[in-house]
């Protein structure tokens, strides 16, 4: 199963602005250490707008936005202790004549690293050199009648003394909770769940006596330890005030951190506890439901730690796998790479996927999978509003994919593609989690959109990601707008998919990139550390599409150059 997601204009208006404001570290400063970290500022103008957690999220399409007033600050938690050597700020129109740069231990005390009076505005790289945990931008004086506005507050640095946090001691560690959830609407949510390192299960309290406070989950580290970090990944219902403890009895417990400003999403905690057994302990929920955790993660050093998994280094530069479709002009693909699906459509298309009759080389060294007005005796789709609503399928098609035959975890994958068009055409190439062919349904397997067309926008193409938290319409990507007809030329479409983050490409134009920590802070879980299977088909009609109409023209040719995949 699968869904497409789509999207306004204004997306395609902060993808611009993403292409025209982006700015990455130079090499001679440290790492960006400021991204997807918690933030927060002195006022906004709009805070569903304008969010201060928008100029620390990587996208510079987005911005925060504070009140027309001086004087205004933003402030990052860098969750530890950093030696900071440079500052970048992405000033929108409204920026700053006269600011400073501080820095901060505790966010009381604040050393100034740098100040201005005749700030520029643009892009500002400002050379700084201080130590701290928190970093404030303090603004003093408006260079416009509105207020300050940021596309990026970028900090970069390395952490004092390397890093603090040790290796993770949970990893498929015991835990309890005060209820749990398994039913329909959250089968086998139990606390193990939360330790098992596959952030698309989930822990969740009782639908039927656990939706109340207090409510808590514990971890048992086996051994006493000394815990310096706890990263929670929150569902959507998440705990807006809570408590980390510890205990070595697990009875008698020690607080080393709370708050009453939980923000959900993922929280990376920096704490100070020794004890056998971790506690998450909620106190007040984020609405109507309970607590629920996709990971409870704790590091430091001691317990009886197991090693998690460990995972592949991508290299985008060796072909491992590829087909050039070099057959004979009507001959089929090559079954030890592709098999057939075959049978209805999902999502409401329209289309009978058959075993390989409408996928056929065309002897010139493509893959031609043809979408055809074709009607498929006791077959049975949605109603055919060409053919007065007809629930025979009226159209045949063909979807491919490689499970069982090539099945893998990272790479550069790419085609070369000229695909269908018009009303009601919806041609794909994309992955899906292997692992939803062993039971886990979609979207928990994972879905990477490296090309979605749709007809009705006969200029635009997709990247999009879809994984528990955010799939069909609320899917993670972006479109292109290729100034021309999408079925106009051939195109090269890629992904450059690692650990830490995806790069879509268009004819070697990275166009979107999805990085795992502005996903796993602003969305949800990444989904994707674990084996895909790639698919190419054509499909008729469907929810995002709609149907054909009297102006689409049958047959619809999706032509494939080739397919690699560089690991």
């Amino acid at each position: 199963m699968r869904s497409r997601r789509f999207l306004s204009l204004g997306m395609a208006a902060a993808l611009a602005a993403t292409l025209l404001h982006l700015t990455l570290p130079a090499s001679a400063a440290g790492a960006l250490i400021s991204q997807g970290k918690p933030v927060t500022a002195s006022s906004t103008e709009n805070a569903a707008a304008f969010p201060a957690t928008a100029a620390v999220d990587g996208n510079a399409g987005t911005r925060w936005s504070s009140q027309f007033s001086d004087a205004q600050w933003l402030q990052v938690d860098l969750g530890a202790t950093y030696a900071v050597d440079e500052v970048r700020v992405n000033w929108e129109a409204a920026y700053a004549r006269g600011f400073s740069v501080q820095i901060s231990a505790n966010a009381s005390s604040w050393s100034t690293v740098y100040t201005t009076a005749t700030g520029t505005g643009g892009t500002q790289t400002l050379p700084v050199s201080g130590s701290g945990r928190y970093v404030r931008l303090n603004l003093t004086a408006r260079a416009t009648q509105y207020g300050y506005s940021l596309w990026e507050f970028q900090v970069f640095g390395t952490q004092s003394g390397g890093p603090v946090d040790g290796g993770l001691l949970s990893y498929n560690k015991p835990a309890t909770a005060s209820t749990f959830q398994d039913d329909g609407a959250c089968p086998g949510c139990t606390p193990a769940r939360v330790t098992d390192f596959d952030p698309a299960t989930r822990w969740a309290t009782s639908a039927t006596n656990g939706w109340v406070d207090p409510g808590w989950i514990t971890v048992d580290l086996g051994a006493p330890a000394t815990v310096t970090k706890v990263v929670l990944q929150w569902d959507p219902a998440y705990a807006t005030a809570y408590q980390l403890q510890v205990s070595n009895d697990n009875a008698s417990w020690t607080t080393i951190y709370q708050t009453v400003a939980g923000r959900g999403f993922k929280e990376t905690l920096t704490v100070s506890g020794t004890g056998r057994y971790v506690r998450m302990y909620g106190t007040a929920r984020s609405n109507g439901y309970g607590y629920s955790l996709w990971e409870f993660q704790v590091y430091g050093t001691g317990g009886n730690p197991t090693s998690p998994p460990t995972l592949p280094t991508p290299d985008f530069t060796r072909l491992a796998w590829s087909d050039e479709f070099n057959g004979a002009n009507g001959s089929t693909p090559d079954t030890t790479k592709w098999k057939a699906e075959t049978g209805a459509g999902v999502n409401n298309e329209l289309q009978y996927y058959t075993n390989n009759n409408n996928a056929r080389m065309d002897g010139a060294g493509n893959l031609v999978i043809q979408a055809r007005r074709e009607v498929t005796p006791g077959s049975a789709c949605p109603p055919d509003p060409l053919s007065g609503g007809s629930t025979t399928c009226q159209y045949t098609s063909g979807r491919l994919n490689t499970n069982g035959k090539f099945d893998f975890t990272y790479g550069r994958v790419e085609a070369r593609i000229k695909v269908s068009s018009g009303q009601g055409l919806w041609p794909a190439f994309w992955m899906l989690g292997s692992n939803f062919f062993q039971g886990r349904p979609w979207p928990a397997s994972g879905e990477i959109d490296i090309l979605e067309h749709v007809g009705k926008e006969p200029n635009n193409v997709y990247s999009t990601l879809h994984a528990p938290a955010y799939f069909g319409g609320g899917g993670y990507g972006s479109p292109l707008n290729l100034g021309q007809a999408a079925n106009a030329a051939f195109h090269v479409f890629a992904v450059e998919w690692g650990p830490t983050q995806m790069r879509f490409f268009v004819d070697g134009n990275n166009f979107f990139t999805a990085a795992r920590d502005t996903v796993e802070s602003t969305r949800g879980p990444w989904v994707y550390d674990h084996p895909f299977f790639i698919i190419l088909n054509n499909a008729v009609g469907g929810d995002w599409p709609g149907p054909p109409n009297a102006s689409t023209q049958f047959p619809q040719n999706m032509t494939i150059d080739y397919v690699r995949v560089y690991r």
